[in-house]
């Protein structure tokens, strides 16, 4: 039923309809368009088709003039307030009612089928509608009909919360030494120290004994007594400043009185 205050929408009109008086069915049989008198229609107009609420009303109205002929208000479709007849798809019989409640059946058909098929389609999606919108409130009432969830806090109840402390970030990985770090020694391993920064190495005492002596001089094995010395220009120590007259006599071999003297 529609309250008082609805908005009322329209969902279709159909500028040619014809209106015929049909007799009384006197079965339960189907109505039969071909009973009718399909030649010589009662009444010709257009139809208009509204939505108030949950109900769709048919209004049969004055071409010219919009003059109220007759309105079948519709609760349901299929239903009793509208039938389809056995014998044709342009035709329907509708149930009309006055101010005062009085209801009467006339028959209604369209010259084109579209006009019939959009008459048809127009009160299925209506009430389409109407189903859902009922299945939609009966879910939210046994929402509501049902137990609540209390998610309060009880007296005395607190909740701790652990902002900003996200997962700790992994340790730094040290550079390569083509980056801006080194690497660490492998492990037992001996760092090598660097090279002295002083002065020049010329000051360096070569290192005394028959070792020293053994790298200067070489021995003919043939004449003992015959002593080679070694080019200066091709010692591989290179050119010292100290002679080698400064060698402490400790470190002499016993035989050196045997040497020649330089």
């Amino acid at each position: 039923m529609a309250a008082e205050g609805e908005y009322e929408s329209i969902l279709c009109v159909k500028p040619d309809v014809n209106v015929y008086r049909i007799p009384p069915r006197a079965s339960n049989r189907a109505y039969r368009a071909a009973d009718w008198k399909l030649d010589s229609p009662d009444w010709s107009g257009r139809m208009r088709i509204t939505a108030k609420g949950q109900m769709a009303i048919v209004k049969l109205e004055d071409k010219v003039s919009g003059e109220l002929f007759a309105q079948a208000p519709i609760t349901d479709y299929p239903g009793v307030s509208v039938e389809t007849v056995s014998d044709s798809s342009r035709y329907f019989v509708l149930r009309i009612q006055d101010d005062s409640g009085r209801s009467a059946f006339i028959g209604v058909g369209f010259e084109d089928r579209g006009d019939a098929f959009d008459f048809n389609v127009s009160l299925q999606d209506h009430f389409k509608w109407v189903k859902q919108e009922n299945e939609i409130s009966k879910n939210a009432h046994l929402v509501d009909s049902g137990p609540k969830l209390d998610l309060g806090f009880k007296e005395g109840q607190t909740i701790t919360l652990n902002i900003g402390q996200g997962r700790k970030k992994d340790k730094p990985r040290p550079l390569s030494s083509g980056g801006f770090g080194l690497l660490p020694p492998p492990p037992g391993g001996k760092i090598v120290p660097p090279p002295l920064s002083g002065p020049s190495n010329h000051n360096i005492v070569p290192q005394t004994g028959d070792t020293a002596t053994a790298c200067l001089l070489e021995l003919d094995s043939s004449n003992s007594n015959t002593v080679v010395q070694s080019n200066a220009s091709s010692d591989l120590w290179g050119d010292f400043s100290a002679p080698a007259s400064s060698v402490p006599p400790s470190s002499r071999p016993e035989n050196a009185g045997n040497w020649m003297q330089f």
